[in-house]
């Protein structure tokens, strides 16, 4: 087994919003980003996939085994992570660290209260009294203590400040470097994504856009930027997408160095995550815009 996630066609439909054919995989000892507008389909396609909702069709594996074939021993193996936590607040991180001792067979006391001191998180102090971002450093540790294999965070990190989302990110790279981890993430922050992630899917209506290794992504593509009549004299082979802005056609490339030898008056830039998906979500494809000209 390669994967320790992968799903297959997934399909998901509700009265406004469709999953389309969702397939894609987390590999072992990797950090898989998923990306995507407000509203794209990532919360659906985790809720799915941990069978929080149900999908209307489609496969999903988790650790090598049909996700509905999963028994609990199974299950503990999984930490799942999302925007709001759910331990009681009124419990401090020692009573909540004992109540998890009896739930989960693999509870690692030593390392849940080495975690709490390298993240500097009072064990005797209700959570009440913790700020957001230490209630999401403390949900994303107990998670790490029971011993999961796999780890699934939606939105975990929204709205937290760049240190403690920068401290979050080294436990993640601490964890896949044990090749049997890996890790399915979203976030709107793609600057963190560009960091940590191994591969970035972007999701954009209900639809994988792009799945890519982020290296080969942020290295290949990139964006020429010309004006109209620049524009209207490019190739239409060399065109993948395109958007017009303010007198100004900002152009997807699948090959950034080849672009800017073929058209060395024009600036040629390497492309965000960011501006991938405004492209994917706002540009037009080649065939259209070269069949208006």
């Amino acid at each position: 087994m390669q994967n320790i996630l992968e799903i297959r066609g997934m399909c998901k439909k509700y009265a406004d919003f469709s999953l389309k054919n969702i397939s894609f995989a987390v590999p072992k000892g990797a950090i898989v980003g998923m990306a995507g507008e407000n509203g794209s389909g990532k919360s659906t396609i985790i809720n799915c996939a941990l069978h929080i909702d149900f999908m209307d069709s489609g496969e999903v594996e988790i650790l090598g085994k049909n996700s509905f074939s999963l028994k609990n021993k199974d299950r503990e193996q999984i930490g799942v992570i999302f925007e709001q936590t759910n331990f009681p607040v009124t419990m401090t991180p020692k009573k909540i660290g004992k109540m998890l001792s009896k739930i989960y067979r693999q509870w690692d006391g030593r390392a849940y209260e080495m975690y709490l001191e390298k993240m500097k998180l009072p064990a005797n102090k209700k959570l009440m009294e913790f700020s957001r971002g230490m209630c999401q450093k403390h949900a994303i540790i107990s998670a790490l203590s029971h011993g999961p294999k796999l780890l699934v965070l939606d939105e975990a990190t929204s709205g937290l400040d760049p240190v403690i989302r920068d401290e979050i990110y080294d436990l993640f790279l601490d964890f896949v470097q044990d090749e049997d981890h890996g890790i399915l993430v979203t976030s709107h922050i793609t600057k963190d994504l560009e960091r940590v992630a191994d591969y970035i899917i972007c999701i954009h209506e209900g639809e994988v856009i792009l799945n890519s290794q982020k290296d080969q992504l942020l290295q290949d593509y990139g964006i020429l930027r010309c004006g109209k009549s620049s524009f209207e004299a490019l190739a239409a082979e060399d065109i993948m997408l395109c958007y017009e802005r303010d007198y100004e056609w900002d152009v997807l490339v699948e090959n950034r160095e080849r672009a800017a030898r073929k058209y060395p008056q024009l600036v040629v830039d390497p492309i965000s995550i960011d501006e991938l998906l405004l492209m994917y979500a706002k540009g037009k494809k080649n065939e259209g815009v070269i069949g208006k000209r």
